[in-house]
C-alpha cells in the first residue's frame, strides 16, 4: 500500500510517450527464502494442487515488490496508477522448489508504442547458486492519446476472434477474489479490491488480477513435474467480479494453447489467450 501511495504522488505531471528515457536501475534481492507456508497459501488461492515443484508463476509474485518500487519512482516515465497488465511470458530453465533461496533482479527493459498509449516491458530474473533458472517479461500499458487518435480517430480493431478450443473447466469466481489474491501477491491495486474503489478508476465492479487468471490457467496447462517450459499470455478483457468463466485447452506438439472466456454463452468475451511449450 505505501508503494501505491507513492506511485499516486509521483505520477502527477508525467506525460507518457514511447521515446521517453527509462531509468537503468536494477533492483536486486540477493537471498529470497520462499518458505512452504507462503507457497502453499499462494497455491490454494490460484488453484495449484501442490507446491512441489514451485508454481511457475510464483517468482513473478516474489519480484513484484521490486517492480512496484521501480514503477513508482519519480524517474519512471509512466504513471504507476492506471497501468494495465497486457501480457506476460515466463521461461523456466529448471524446476524450482519452496525450499530454494533465490536471487531476484528486476529492471525496465524498453518502452514501445501501443495503439492505445505506451507500453513498458518489465523483466524479472531468478538465479539459484548464480545460475539463471527463471525469467519473465511483463508488459504494462499506460493509456493516453496517440497519433492514431489525432489522425482521424481510427476505430479500434475488433475484439480478438480466436478460434474455439475444447472447454475443459468452468470456474465460479467470488466477489472477494481480488482481495484474496492481493493478500498472497502484495498487489493491492484498488481496481481489484471492491466496487467502491474500482469505480473511480473506470470499472463498474472490482476486476480479477491478470496474474490470478494467468496463474489459474497455468495450474491447469502445466503438467506436474515439468522441468523446463515457456508459458505466455495476452490479457484482452478484464474479468468483472463475481463471474463465471470457462477454461479451454488444446494440445499441441510441444505443449498447448489455452483461452479464458466469460460473459453470456451466446457472445462470450475472450479474457486471456495463452500458450505453453516445453521446447525451451
Amino acid at each position: 500500500m505505501p508503494v501505491l501511495a507513492k506511485g499516486l504522488l509521483t505520477g502527477f505531471g508525467k506525460h507518457p510517450r514511447p521515446d521517453a528515457a527509462l531509468p537503468r536501475t536494477r533492483l536486486v534481492l540477493p537471498a529470497v527464502r520462499i518458505g512452504l507456508g507462503r507457497a502453499a497459501t499462494y497455491a490454494r488461492v490460484c488453484g495449484y494442487d501442490a507446491t512441489e515443484p514451485l508454481p511457475v508463476t510464483y517468482p513473478h509474485i516474489l519480484g513484484f515488490p521490486l517492480a512496484a518500487r521501480l514503477m513508482s519512482a519519480r524517474d519512471f516515465p509512466l504513471p504507476m496508477l492506471g497501468l494495465v497488465h497486457t501480457g506476460i511470458e515466463i521461461t523456466q530453465y529448471a524446476p524450482l522448489h519452496p525450499t530454494d533461496t533465490l536471487e531476484l533482479t528486476v529492471y525496465a527493459g524498453t518502452l514501445r508504442p501501443h495503439r492505445r498509449g505506451t507500453e513498458v516491458v518489465m523483466t524479472t530474473e531468478a538465479r539459484r547458486a548464480g545460475a539463471l533458472v527463471w525469467h519473465d517479461r511483463s508488459t504494462y500499458l499506460a493509456r493516453h492519446r496517440t497519433a492514431d487518435d489525432e489522425e482521424g480517430r481510427r476505430p479500434a480493431p475488433p475484439s480478438p476472434a480466436a478460434r474455439e478450443l475444447p472447454v475443459r473447466a468452468r470456474w465460479r469466481l467470488p466477489a472477494d477474489l481480488g482481495r484474496r489474491h492481493a493478500a498472497v501477491s502484495g498487489d493491492y491495486n484498488p481496481i481489484h479490491l471492491h466496487a467502491l474503489t474500482a469505480r473511480p478508476l473506470g470499472f463498474p465492479r472490482a476486476i480479477a488480477h491478470g496474474m490470478w487468471t494467468f496463474a489459474r490457467c497455468a495450474a491447469e496447462a502445466v503438467l506436474p513435474g515439468t522441468a523446463t517450459l515457456r508459458i505466455s499470455a495476452e490479457f484482452h478483457a478484464p474479468v468483472l467480479l463475481p463471474a463465471t468463466v470457462t477454461y479451454a485447452y488444446e494440445t499441441t506438439r510441444t505443449g498447448g494453447t489455452f483461452h479464458l472466456r466469460g460473459g453470456p454463452e451466446d457472445r462470450p468475451r475472450l479474457h486471456l489467450e495463452g500458450r505453453v511449450s516445453t521446447d525451451v
